[in-house]
């Protein structure tokens, strides 16, 4: 973390009466991360999906009450998440649900479908031209906005 993001943390922590030593990541959204920043600090985005296959060998999976900070496309603090749920489900067995709580396009599942299906095929050919299939595995990520 840069010391901007560490700062941030630190007045988080400080608000909220948490410890400074609290544990936290800093991450942005792969594509399009200043427009998902922006709906996650707005209250419209409390969900993500990301592909567990593709998880580095020493990248932690996350964790009910992991705290996370936002950041934009230039690595600038967004705001505070905690996950509130985790599941690694099959791709083909998201829910609408789901989707609708990614907040993203006008939430419906259709939209949802279209834009990962295009996402995970990129992102599996990226990582060393894997195919991307109905049924791999994805982590979705419930989370709450705490500032």
């Amino acid at each position: 973390m840069n010391e901007e993001t560490i700062k941030y943390w630190q007045d988080f922590c400080q608000k909220h009466q948490l410890p400074q030593n609290t544990p936290v990541d800093a991450w942005s959204f792969g594509t399009d991360s200043d427009e998902l920043a922006d709906l996650v600090k707005s209250g419209l985005k409390t969900a993500t999906t990301s592909a567990y296959e593709l998880y580095a060998k020493d990248e932690l999976i996350p964790q009910v009450g992991d705290w996370n900070i936002i950041l934009d496309h230039a690595a600038k603090p967004v705001c505070v998440v905690q996950t509130k749920v985790v599941e690694i489900i099959p791709y083909e067995q998201i829910s609408a649900e789901h989707a609708y709580h990614e907040g993203e396009g006008d939430c419906s599942y259709q939209y949802w479908r279209k834009v990962h299906d295009e996402f995970f095929r990129q992102e599996y050919q990226e990582a060393g031209n894997k195919e991307f299939y109905p049924q791999a595995p994805m982590v979705c990520e419930v989370f709450k906005k705490v500032d």
